[in-house]
C-alpha cells in the first residue's frame, strides 16, 4: 500500500503491542527497519538490549528522561517548549551539535504537541540553536478509521500543512513530514508523504477490515479440568453462572490477571474448541475461567483459542466494550509467548 519512497516507522511501543521478546526483536532485525518508535526511554533500552541498532524515536519522553535519551542516541518527539528547552540545555552541556528531533504539532487531538498559533515562536526557538536538527515534523490524526470523521481529518491535514510549510521555509535543509497511522495508511494514500507510522497494522489488525492484512497473534490455552454439573446449579463467584440444563463444564487456566477481560464473563465471550464455538460460564476469575462444552467431544489438554484467525481480537474487543489495541496489549507478561 505504501510507496517505496515513503519511510515506514514501525511502532513497537507497549513492548510491540504486548508481544515483544528476544524472538520478536530478531524478526525486527531481519526486517531492517529505517525507524522504530516506542513510548519511553525504558522501552527503547529494551530494544537495544536485544540487539536492535536502527534509529529509535521516543514518542513520549519527559524532562527527567532526556539526558538518558541523549546518552543513548535516541531521537525524541518534542511536543512543548519546556521539553525543547531541557533538551537544548543538555545538548549544550554535552557540546552536542545537530541532534535529531521530531516536532509534534497538535491539530486536533488536544493531547501532546505545539499548537499552530505558536508556530512563529517555535521557529525562533528552533533556529536559535545549532545543537538541534529538525528531522521531521508531524501530527496525529484523531479519526482516520471512521468515515464520519473524514472532514475533520482533512481539516487536520490542511492545518498541519500550513504549519509545516512555515517551518520548512525557515530552514535550508529538507525536513520530513508525516501524519498517518495504520488506518490512515489504508484510507488516505494521498497523505503518505515522506513517512508513515505503522502501529496496529504491523500485527495484522485493521480497523477497516483490510483483507490483505494477516493476523500474527493467536491467544490459546488448554482445558485443565472437566466436570458434569446438574441443572439449576451455579458456576463461579457470586453464583453468577446459572445452568438451565445438565451441562459439561471445562476449566481453563486463564483469567483477568492474564489479560482476559472480566467483561467477557457469563456467555459474553465466544472461544473455539475443536473447531466449535464455546461460551464462558460464570464470572471470569483472576487465574481461571469456565466454559460450557456440552455436546462437544473434548478432553483435558485440548486447545482452546481465545482469539486468533477464526475469532478476531476485534470481536472480543467489541464484546468487551473496548478496542483490539487494549485486548492485545493487555495480555500479561506471565502468559507464555511461543513464536513460530
Amino acid at each position: 500500500m505504501v510507496s517505496p519512497h515513503t519511510t515506514l516507522i514501525l511502532v513497537v511501543k507497549a513492548f510491540a503491542y504486548g508481544i515483544i521478546s528476544n524472538e520478536t526483536s530478531g524478526i525486527l532485525k531481519l526486517l531492517k527497519p529505517d525507524y522504530l518508535a516506542v513510548s519511553n526511554v525504558e522501552e527503547a533500552l529494551e530494544l537495544v538490549k536485544h540487539g536492535i541498532k536502527c534509529s529509535i524515536i521516543v514518542l513520549n519522553p519527559d524532562k527527567n528522561s532526556i539526558e538518558n535519551l541523549v546518552d543513548n542516541n535516541f531521537e525524541p518527539e518534542i511536543y512543548n517548549f519546556e521539553l525543547l528547552n531541557k533538551l537544548k540545555e543538555i545538548l549544550k552541556k554535552k557540546n552536542i551539535k545537530n541532534y535529531p528531533i521530531h516536532i509534534k504539532i497538535d491539530t486536533g487531538m488536544k493531547r501532546l504537541g505545539f499548537e499552530p498559533k505558536n508556530t512563529d515562536n517555535l521557529i525562533i526557538e528552533l533556529k536559535s540553536n545549532r545543537n538541534i536538527f529538525v528531522k521531521s515534523v508531524f501530527t496525529h490524526l484523531v479519526g482516520t478509521d471512521e468515515k464520519i470523521h473524514d472532514d475533520f481529518t482533512r481539516k487536520q491535514v490542511a492545518d498541519f500543512s500550513i504549519v509545516f510549510k512555515k517551518i520548512q521555509e525557515s530552514f535550508n535543509y529538507k525536513i520530513k513530514k508525516h501524519v498517518l497511522n495504520s488506518s490512515g495508511i489504508e484510507r488516505f494514500p494521498e497523505y503518505h508523504y515522506d513517512m508513515v507510522r505503522l502501529g496496529i497494522g504491523l500485527y495484522g489488525f485493521s480497523p477497516n477490515n483490510q483483507p490483505k492484512l494477516e493476523n500474527v497473534i493467536e491467544f490459546k490455552t488448554q482445558i485443565i479440568s472437566i466436570r458434569e454439573v446438574k441443572q439449576n446449579e451455579t458456576i463461579g463467584y457470586g453464583r453468577a453462572g446459572k445452568l438451565n440444563r445438565k451441562s459439561k463444564i471445562a476449566v481453563l487456566p486463564v483469567g483477568y490477571a492474564d489479560g482476559l477481560n472480566r467483561n467477557l464473563s457469563n456467555g459474553k465471550a465466544v472461544f473455539m474448541l475443536n473447531q466449535k464455538p464455546v461460551i464462558t460460564v460464570g464470572n471470569i476469575c483472576m487465574d481461571l475461567c469456565m466454559i460450557d462444552i456440552t455436546g462437544i467431544d473434548a478432553k483435558i489438554g485440548d486447545d482452546v483459542t481465545i482469539f486468533g484467525n477464526k475469532i478476531p481480537a476485534s470481536e472480543q474487543a467489541k464484546l468487551s466494550g473496548t478496542i483490539s489495541y487494549e485486548i492485545i496489549t493487555g495480555i500479561s507478561q506471565r502468559v507464555k509467548r511461543i513464536y513460530i
